[in-house]
C-alpha cells in the first residue's frame, strides 16, 4: 500500500487534462493519489482543465497551431515547441516532483528532444503510461490496420503520412525514428504501463523492449456508465426491434464504418443499427436501414444509449483498449468486438464474443447468437465491475508507484 506518511510529489504530463479519456485518467489518478497523501501537479498542452486540481498549461494555443503546421510541412512532431517546453521544465523544478508521469506526449505541444535530454540529466523517476504506439515508430500512433511492421527494425517511406500526425509534404519517419529511439532509451529510472496486453507485446518487439511494462488495465467511472432507462426507443422509433449499437469520434473507415454498412444488408427487419458520432458526409452516405447520429458530448446519453442497445458492436480494425466496449457493459450490454488490437481484452464468454476481423458472416452470426443467448445483463455487470477506475488506479497503479 502507499504510506501516507510519504508525502510524494508526482508530476503529470499529458496533451489534455480533466478532458478526452487520457485526460480524465489524468485527473483520476490525481484525486486517488492525493486521498493517499499525494501532493500531485498536472501539465496539458490543450484545452482548458478543471477546477480543483493543480495544473499548468504548457505554451498556447498559437503555439500549439504553429506546431501542427510546421510538423504538416517536415514531418518532424514532437520536435518544435522549444520555448514551451523550457519553461515546463523550469515549472517541473519549481514543483520539485519526486515522479514524473507522462501519458500522451505527441499532441503538437511538447519538444520531446528537450523533454528527455532533461529527464535523463535530471535522474528523477519516470513513469510513462503509453496509449498507442507513437513512441516506437516514426510517424504513426497505430499500425494494425495496414499491417506494417517497419517500426521493428527501423522506419522508411512511411505509407500513413495523411494520417495522424498528418503531413503533406516531407517524410521524416527514418529520421524521427532514430532520433525517438535514441531520446526514449538508456532512462535507468523508468518505467512503461499499457492498457492492454496487446501493447505490451508490441513494446517487447520494439526498441523500448528492456523496460519494465505494468499492464493496467483504463477504468471507467462507474457512477456514469451503469443502466439507465430512456425514451430513446419511442423517440427514434425503434419500436420492439433488436437494436445494434456502435460509436466512434471520429468514425473512420478503420473504425469500421464501412463494415457497419455492409451488415447492415444481411441483418432483416428485426434489427437496427445506430450509429453514434458520425459527421454530415457520413450520415449522409450510410443507408437507410442504419440510423446515423452526431457526436455527443453528454454522458448521460451515450449511457442511456448503451442501455437502450441490446448488443454494443465494436468493429474497429486497429485500437489499444477501447473503453468503449468496458462503458457498454457496465450499463448491461453485451459486446462483439473483432480480434484486433486490445479490444478483445475486456470481453469473456459471459458478456460478448469475439469475431476473427472483416469476418462479416461471423459478426451476423454473433449478433443473431447474442439475441437467442438470453439476458446477460447482470454477466455484463459483473465485468465492467472488474473496470472501476477507482478500483484500477488503487490496484494497479498502486504497484507501479510502490516500485519507484
Amino acid at each position: 500500500m502507499l504510506n501516507e506518511s510519504d508525502n510524494k510529489r508526482v508530476f503529470f504530463i499529458n496533451s489534455t487534462c480533466g478532458t478526452g479519456s487520457t485526460g480524465r485518467i489524468v485527473t483520476g489518478l490525481m484525486g486517488v493519489l492525493t486521498s493517499y497523501g499525494y501532493t500531485c501537479m498536472a501539465a496539458y498542452g490543450r484545452g482548458k482543465a478543471p477546477e480543483g486540481y493543480e495544473t499548468y498549461r504548457i505554451g498556447s494555443d498559437f503555439d500549439v497551431d504553429f506546431h501542427g503546421v510546421c510538423s504538416r510541412i517536415t514531418d518532424r512532431h514532437g520536435f518544435y515547441s522549444r520555448g514551451a517546453t523550457r519553461r515546463l521544465i523550469q515549472k517541473i523544478e519549481e514543483f520539485n516532483p519526486d515522479i514524473i508521469h507522462l501519458h500522451n506526449l505527441h499532441g503538437y505541444y511538447l519538444n520531446i528532444g528537450i523533454l528527455f535530454h532533461y529527464l535523463k540529466k535530471s535522474e528523477r523517476k519516470v513513469i510513462w503510461t503509453l496509449h498507442d504506439c507513437w513512441s516506437f515508430t516514426g510517424h504513426c500512433t497505430h499500425f494494425e490496420y495496414i499491417g506494417c511492421t517497419k517500426w521493428q527494425t527501423g522506419c522508411f517511406r512511411c505509407d500513413q503520412l495523411g494520417e495522424y500526425p498528418k503531413s503533406v509534404l516531407c517524410d521524416a519517419s527514418t529520421s524521427n525514428y532514430k532520433a525517438k529511439k535514441e531520446l526514449f532509451t538508456g532512462l535507468p529510472n523508468m518505467v512503461l504501463v499499457t492498457p492492454s496486453e496487446w501493447l505490451k507485446g508490441k513494446i517487447k518487439l520494439s526498441y523500448m523492449k528492456d523496460y519494465e511494462v505494468t499492464v493496467v488495465p483504463t477504468g471507467i467511472d462507474l457512477s456514469q456508465f451503469y443502466p439507465l432507462e430512456s425514451d430513446l426507443r419511442e423517440k427514434h422509433n425503434l419500436g420492439d426491434s433488436y437494436v445494434v449499437l456502435g460509436a466512434a469520434n471520429p468514425w473512420r473507415e478503420r473504425k469500421g464504418l464501412y463494415e457497419f454498412a455492409k451488415v447492415a444488408k444481411s441483418l432483416n427487419h428485426r434489427y437496427r443499427i445506430v450509429l453514434i458520432g458520425l459527421n454530415e458526409k457520413q450520415m449522409a452516405e450510410l443507408p437507410p436501414e442504419i440510423i446515423a447520429l452526431p457526436r455527443t458530448d453528454s454522458v448521460e446519453e451515450m449511457a442511456k444509449w448503451y442501455s437502450t442497445a441490446d448488443v454494443y458492436v465494436n468493429l474497429t480494425l486497429e485500437d489499444t483498449f477501447p473503453t468503449t466496449n468496458i462503458e457498454a457493459l457496465a450499463c448491461g450490454t453485451p459486446v462483439v468486438t473483432y480480434r484486433a488490437g486490445g479490444s478483445p481484452e475486456s470481453i469473456d464468454s459471459t458478456c460478448g464474443m469475439i469475431v476473427e476481423r472483416s469476418n462479416l458472416s461471423g459478426v451476423t452470426a454473433a449478433i443473431d447468437r447474442m439475441k437467442d443467448g438470453g439476458d446477460k445483463k447482470e454477466a455484463c455487470l459483473r465485468r465492467a465491475s472488474m473496470y472501476s477506475s477507482e478500483k484500477r488506479f488503487t490496484e494497479y497503479y498502486e504497484k507501479v508507484y510502490a516500485k519507484l
